[in-house]
Parts: structure tokens; C-alpha cells; sequence
């Protein structure tokens, strides 16, 4: 039906690693694969195998759930699109109340993964959360810019004036921070 591989961190898993729900859900329990590390798989690459005849208006939608949160979507493919790589950006955990009341039922408290079988039309819809995630993302960029501007900034009457090199400075600035520090990049993911 469908494979997955984590890039750099796994061989492809077929369907048989999933636990199977019902006829159109399976969950991937990440305590299993990668313990409580669950949040370092950032990406993961999904894709159908040639015998699966997804019907043209279904899609396998992919879900990520921290422990004690609810499953966030992160894409999907399609016949026209039978494969993806999905940046998984994993909800914060659930509260320590939301964990005790769960707590009966310990595969709650564990990271998942989700696939599902569904409509190829409902899931457009959830395109605009990530066209609101790229948004956010280009706006904290031209705010670091707007930031490193202002310090260069001088006043002329009514208008800012700034060093004419000042978009190359901060570019150059930006690039050494990202080269020296992994993580800066991800101060600017939501």
C-alpha cells in the first residue's frame, strides 16, 4: 500500500511496521522506532507502492501527535502525487493534567504517527494552515531584517536612511549565524 523513510535515520518501513486501526487508519507508535527522541525526526518522506489503487478523489493524509496532544496534520499524496518528503513539526505535549487522565491507557503517552485514507477535497483546506505557517515564517524573517535595519538607521527629515549595503550585511550575517548555529534556523519554524 504505502512505505516510509525517515531520511538519514531509517531504512523504507512498509505498511507492516503500522498498526492498523480499521480498514482506512494506521498508526506508527514512534516509542518504538525512536523512544522519547521522537521530536529529532523533523522530516519524513511518504510514498504508495505501485500495487495500491487509491481511488483519484482520496489521498493518505499524514498526522504527527506528541504524547497527550492532538494529531496536527502534515500533508498528503495522491495518485497525481504518490510520493512527498513532510516536515513534521510535532504540537507541543499535553499538560501534565491531560497525561494523568490518560494515563490508563499508556500508547496515549507515547509520539505517533498517523496515516489515514480520505478525501482528496477536505484535505485543500487544510493547505491553508500551511500557507499560514509560510506566512508567519517570511514575516519573523522580514522582521530579523526590519530589527538589523533599525540599528543601522539614521533620520533625514521625515524618512529612515539606511547604509546602501545594509540588505548584504544582513544577509551575510544571517547566513553565518544559521552556518554556526543549527538551531537558529529553527527559532524561525512554527
Amino acid at each position: 500500500m504505502f512505505g516510509v523513510v525517515f531520511p538519514n535515520r531509517s531504512f523504507p518501513i512498509d505498511i507492516s511496521t503500522f498498526t492498523q486501526i480499521d480498514t482506512f487508519h494506521w498508526v506508527l507508535d514512534m516509542n518504538h522506532f525512536v523512544g522519547e527522541a521522537y521530536d529529532q525526526i523533523s522530516e519524513m518522506c511518504i510514498f504508495l507502492l505501485n500495487n495500491f489503487n487509491l481511488p483519484p478523489d482520496k489521498a493518505l493524509a499524514v498526522y504527527v501527535q506528541s504524547p497527550g496532544s492532538a494529531f496536527v496534520f502534515c500533508g498528503a499524496v495522491t495518485l497525481a502525487r504518490p510520493s512527498a518528503v513532510l516536515s513534521l513539526q510535532w504540537p507541543e505535549p499535553g499538560s501534565a493534567a491531560q497525561m494523568q487522565l490518560t494515563a490508563g491507557d499508556s500508547s496515549s503517552l507515547s509520539a505517533k504517527i498517523g496515516v489515514s485514507v480520505e478525501d482528496a477535497a477536505a484535505l485543500s483546506s487544510m493547505d491553508v494552515v500551511a500557507e499560514r505557517r509560510i506566512e508567519r515564517l517570511a514575516m519573523k524573517v522580514g522582521e530579523n531584517l526590519f530589527n538589523f535595519m533599525q540599528s543601522f538607521c539614521g533620520v533625514d527629515g521625515s524618512k529612515l536612511v539606511v547604509p546602501m549595503d545594509i540588505l548584504d550585511r544582513w544577509f551575510k550575517k544571517f547566513q553565518e549565524k544559521a552556518k554556526r548555529d543549527p538551531g537558529f534556523l529553527k527559532t524561525f519554524a512554527l
